[in-house]
């Protein structure tokens, strides 16, 4: 298959896991981009050949243009060098795997180049996605999600006649993460590498903590009502500890198609790349011969409060998911440093949500400037500015 890719996040797992399909299959790599981590970034020039390399610390980037002067590659600094690799590199589609919110002006100088995009980075939808999906829409770019939930639904919905229209509910699968089963009283001791044990997926530091808080499932919550056009009344979260199905969409007739796979990143990540064909799998199929045994059961919302909060931020609209959003990030970011302890995520999070206004219809620069406020409020109320 003859199609150019550029991956931003590619020393991430989502990014790394791209190039892995990407060898498969066959794909060009225009541009690889990560923040610091020269050496598999070396790695990866020397191995695709790409025409851009962005580097969003800058010293690193001076250092990996001594590492690869001899190969032909663009090398960009910068948060400005990001968006100018997803604007330039003449890649077919852009793979966005970036954390957090700062996805959001790559993926809006892509669209403007009219490449279509392959979002894995739920955090610029959550944010900004009237701004983003009305611009992929006017542009006429395909815009294809990557998330497993996301993804399963998008392929329940696929050759569906009239399936948007005749959707009833959405049903997003949640593991329940590694405190399943756990009251606030037990989860008042919870350790960072407690925390990071997920028991099915691999995934970041940052995507594993809101898998524990299952803030996940809220994020994921309000992504989908703004690529599906889904009110929230209408997604019900389960969780469902195997893993195998990955959502589900009920329909008006009371038909429901399920999504399943192993729980295995590369099958959403070449469904999108290679839509709208399919092609050979890379993962293991299930095996059905052996038995499969597939529960499911609602989320402790009162435990896993961020659930509630996610949907009373998407019903608010406006920037209430953007300080949803960053007030998370600052509070996941904590944890991870040992500055709060596990059940303060929620605490922080909620007190930072509910001082902050939202800004109705906002600007990029709005979305911004909430993002800051948010963080800023989780600072003041953790004790850490």
């Amino acid at each position: 298959m003859n199609k150019k890719i550029a991956v931003l996040g590619s020393t991430g797992s989502i990014g790394k896991q791209t190039l892995e399909v990407a060898r498969e299959c066959g794909f060009g790599v225009s541009a690889v981009c990560a923040n610091s981590n020269i050496q598999l970034l070396e790695q990866q020039i020397r191995e695709f050949n790409p025409q851009y390399c962005a580097v969003g610390n800058e010293k690193c980037a001076s250092d990996l243009k001594v590492r690869v002067a001899d190969k032909d590659v663009k090398i960009l600094s910068g948060f400005e060098g990001i968006c100018e690799v997803a604007f330039e590199s003449n890649a077919d589609m852009l793979l966005n795997s970036l954390m957090g919110k700062c996805g959001i002006m790559p993926t809006l100088y892509a669209i403007d180049s009219g490449k279509n995009i392959a979002m894995a980075n739920k955090e610029p939808i959550v944010c900004a996605g009237e701004i983003i999906l009305s611009k992929a829409k006017e542009k006429g770019v395909e815009f294809l999600p990557v998330d497993s939930e996301h993804s399963a639904i998008f392929q329940c919905l696929s050759g569906t006649f009239n399936s948007y229209d005749k959707i009833k509910r959405l049903i997003i699968t949640a593991s329940g993460g590694p405190f399943f089963g756990k009251t606030r009283d037990e989860l008042e001791k919870v350790t960072r590498e407690q925390a990071l044990k997920h028991p099915t997926w691999s995934m970041g530091a940052k995507i594993t903590v809101d898998s524990a808080t299952l803030m996940n499932k809220g994020l994921e919550l309000i992504e989908a009502v703004r690529l599906f056009g889904v009110c929230q009344e209408n997604i019900e979260i389960t969780v469902h500890r195997q893993s195998i199905v990955h959502s589900m969409v009920e329909f008006c007739d009371g038909s429901v198609l399920a999504q399943m796979g192993n729980p295995n990143m590369k099958h959403c990540i070449q469904f999108a790349l290679t839509y709208p064909t399919r092609t050979e799998s890379l993962c293991t199929p299930l095996d059905f011969k052996s038995g499969l045994n597939l529960t499911f059961s609602p989320p402790d919302e009162d435990t896993f409060s961020l659930i509630k909060t996610a949907r009373h931020a998407v019903s608010a609209g406006g920037t209430a998911p953007t300080v949803l959003n960053g007030a998370n990030e600052c509070a996941v970011g904590l944890f991870l440093e040992d500055k709060i302890r596990f059940v303060e995520i929620f605490d922080y999070v909620i007190k930072a949500y509910e001082s902050i206004k939202p800004v109705m219809n906002p600007t990029v620069e709005e979305i911004e400037q909430a993002d800051r406020q948010a963080r800023e409020e989780v600072l003041s109320v953790s004790g850490q500015r």
